[in-house]
């Protein structure tokens, strides 16, 4: 499992929210010597997201997003605004190595089934989820405002077998509490698809990286899925963290080092 500090760009400062609330925000400084710190610390992707983007389409920090790319020294996995094929051209032509694709995957899931086999490799698909009032995963989009009706298994049900390079899972209504990752939802993602699956939100500790990386569950059917740790067994293929590094609950290094399943 692959660690993946996560820098949140918003009005050009490096923020968390809380539970996706934009009136809940702490700043961090300088994305860029934030990626940088975290590079410094061992490393070995950075996954970056456009706030504004996300919530108006308008790419007003790509500039930023990209100096990123270019300066890191790792690959940077970017999401946030990504609505069209130009914006995946221009971000993956800048440097970026991954782009993860939201609101579009939720409104045109062909399009993005379309952008995966342009891009292969190199786009990945972001199921953002709050529980309804009934219980079930509700698939957020344009920033996590608004509520898109559909469950986490109806998207992903869209993309088997189109090449999408990863699934971004964010539990929304974790991230940036502090208060452990969403283990049963993600195991239940494990278990319905066969696309690498990328774990974020809740993450406080490196025990919860550890427990994060011991999560295992059948594969899909009967084949071997993406992502698994071991013969017969599937496994989150990576895990996001962002508020547990910069509050400094845990180090990039002591991050790296739970993403072994033996802790």
């Amino acid at each position: 499992m692959e660690l993946y500090p996560a820098i949140d760009i918003r009005d050009g400062r490096a923020v968390r929210l809380t539970r996706g609330d934009f009136a809940r925000q702490d700043e961090y400084g300088d994305p860029i010597d934030l990626a940088l710190e975290f590079v410094a610390g061992g490393a070995r992707w950075l996954h970056v997201v456009d706030l504004d983007a996300a919530r108006t389409g308008q790419p007003v920090n790509r500039p930023t997003v990209l100096a990123i790319a270019t300066t890191a020294g790792v690959p940077v996995q970017v999401g946030g605004g990504v609505r069209s094929e130009d914006d995946v051209d221009e971000l993956l032509s800048g440097g970026v190595s991954r782009v993860v694709v939201g609101t579009v995957a939720v409104d045109a899931p062909s399009a993005t089934r379309r952008l995966a086999a342009r891009y292969p490799g190199q786009v990945a698909v972001g199921v953002d989820y709050r529980l309804d009032g009934a219980g079930r995963t509700e698939v957020a989009s344009r920033g996590w405002e608004r509520g898109s009706g559909r469950t986490v298994a109806d998207l992903l049900d869209d993309f088997e077998g189109a090449g999408i390079a990863a699934v971004v899972v964010t539990a929304i209504d974790r991230d940036g509490t502090l208060t452990g990752p969403d283990l049963a939802g993600l195991a239940d993602v494990l278990a319905s698809t066969d696309i690498p699956v990328i774990a974020s939100g809740g993450v406080g500790s490196a025990a919860d990286i550890e427990a994060l990386a011991a999560l295992a569950v059948p594969p899909v059917g009967s084949g071997a899925g993406s992502g698994e740790g071991q013969t017969g067994v599937r496994r989150l293929s990576g895990a996001i963290t962002g508020k547990a590094l910069v509050d400094g609950r845990m180090t990039v290094e002591e991050g790296l080092a739970a993403c072994e399943p033996s802790g």
